[in-house]
């Protein structure tokens, strides 16, 4: 496995992966060495989420290659389908997964999801639209939406 630390807009964040795929990307809360070559592995990773940042990407082209069970894996394949710039609440994808009553497991595996921002949880919400439970930190959630979002809000001052 390779790794690599790169400095994002929400944060240092760490990549892992091989040549079977990225295993995980996550957002750390410290601050860390930024690596100064990236693994020939992990650069289309690093490229791709810079170009997210940059408002240039809105849909990750990558091999992944999470660790999880199968109904996790069915959790954030169905994660990645959620368009951007759009929301789904907890609800709707236990529906979408064919069982309202795993909403709980489905909000598990969503928790559990290794794939910061590359498998999308931060596009789920609570039914009332409210920011619920990100492993990443509620404020780095609402910042997702809003870069995400069509609609800037504009300072006033």
């Amino acid at each position: 496995m390779e790794a690599c630390i790169i400095k994002s807009p929400l944060g240092f964040t760490k990549i892992i992966g091989d040549e079977d795929g990225i295993t995980s990307v996550t957002v750390l809360n410290s601050e860390e060495k930024i690596t100064d070559i990236i693994p020939v592995e992990l650069e289309d990773c690093v490229i791709q989420l810079n170009e997210y940042f940059e408002g240039t990407r809105k849909q990750f082209d990558l091999n992944l290659n999470p660790k999880g069970t199968s109904f996790q894996q069915k959790v954030w394949n169905t994660l990645e389908q959620i368009p951007y710039g759009k929301t789904l609440s907890y609800l709707e994808l236990s529906k979408q997964l064919g069982d309202v009553k795993a909403i709980r497991a489905v909000a598990n595996a969503n928790g559990k999801n290794p794939l910061w921002i590359i498998v999308p949880c931060h596009r789920v919400v609570g039914s009332d639209g409210s920011l619920t439970g990100y492993a990443g930190g509620l404020h780095r959630k609402q910042w997702l939406l809003e870069h995400e979002s069509p609609y800037k809000q504009q300072s006033l001052f």
